[in-house]
């Protein structure tokens, strides 16, 4: 198999093994000295072998190009099977339609689809007029127009903006029905929401892969700031343990990173599918935690 077929083999493929699948995600960066220290963290990251690497796509498709231009670079450059984001923001159906034809000429089979969060200094979404109101149009538009493998968000402690997990959980099967091959959750900091929410997508008749969406703790302001921006929660013990050493940050480094392998090593034996890290355009914890799980040895 060439090179370039392989990295852009879906990743629908690679899941539903006996093994699980070890991915990142990065974010397009706004300066040319941010760019500049992607690539390296990419460099660093690339001896670990991911099983794939996604880019994500700014609020309101503000990284639009970004997104396209270093999501072809992660294939055909670096190498690595790569997963384009696209969200409904901002964009009707016409111009989806064209970047959905541009990445599938640059190679790109993997999309992560999303609604999208509201562009900057707006509170709510708004839906573009000819565009799509919900990620559930977005997967059934992508899947339509080419053979992608599509990934979708599910959220083990329920969407911020919806009722109740039940009714986020229907949503989720509308994503899956529409075409969605695979789920990747977004960051939760204690396993038992992520079991609880795995036995209610099964029970719902979801049956696609479920990946665990990992985010590594170097900071407590911030991963403060991430859990009330989706809606997720800090355990107690953990949070005070946080807060007791968080003017020390090689102290909360060391405790993001025990906290998350032992998390993570919970996850794994208990047959989660994939662990999917946002990494924040940094290599070094996410690095230490895979060399903690001695992942090298399970995949």
């Amino acid at each position: 198999m060439a090179a370039k077929e392989r990295f852009a083999m879906r990743i629908d493929e690679l899941l539903g093994g006996d093994k699980p699948t070890l991915s990142f995600e990065f974010f397009p960066p706004k300066t040319d000295r941010g760019t500049e220290s992607l690539l390296q963290t990419i460099q660093e990251m690339k001896p670990l072998q991911p099983s794939f690497v996604s880019m994500t796509y700014g609020a309101g498709g503000s990284t639009r190009s970004q997104t396209l231009e270093l999501v072809g670079q992660l294939l055909n450059e670096q190498g690595l099977r790569a997963m384009a984001h696209l969200t409904c923001v901002g964009h009707h159906a016409d111009e989806i339609g064209a970047i959905l034809d541009d990445l599938w000429a640059k190679g790109i089979r993997n999309l992560m689809a999303l609604r999208g969060d509201p562009p900057v200094g707006q509170s709510q979404f708004v839906v573009t007029e000819g565009g799509f109101a919900h990620a559930d149009e977005l997967v059934a538009y992508a899947a339509q127009r080419h053979d992608f493998c599509i990934g979708v968000a599910g959220y083990p402690e329920g969407h911020p903006q919806c009722l109740n997990r039940t009714r986020d959980l229907e949503n989720l099967k509308k994503k899956v029905d529409a075409g969605a091959d695979f789920v990747v959750t977004q960051l939760f900091l204690d396993h038992a929401d992520f079991y609880r929410f795995r036995e209610e997508a099964r029970g719902m008749g979801i049956k696609v892969p479920i990946v665990a969406g990992i985010m590594p703790i170097t900071n407590v302001n911030q991963i403060k700031r991430f859990v009330n921006m989706c809606g997720a929660k800090i355990p107690h013990r953990f949070l005070r343990k946080l807060e007791a050493v968080e003017n020390d940050s090689q102290a909360v480094y060391r405790l993001g990173v025990e906290y998350m392998t032992n998390l993570c090593r919970d996850l794994l034996f208990n047959d989660c599918q994939g662990l999917h890290f946002y990494s924040l355009n940094k290599s070094q914890p996410s690095i230490e935690i895979y060399r903690n799980l001695g992942f090298e040895h399970m995949r």
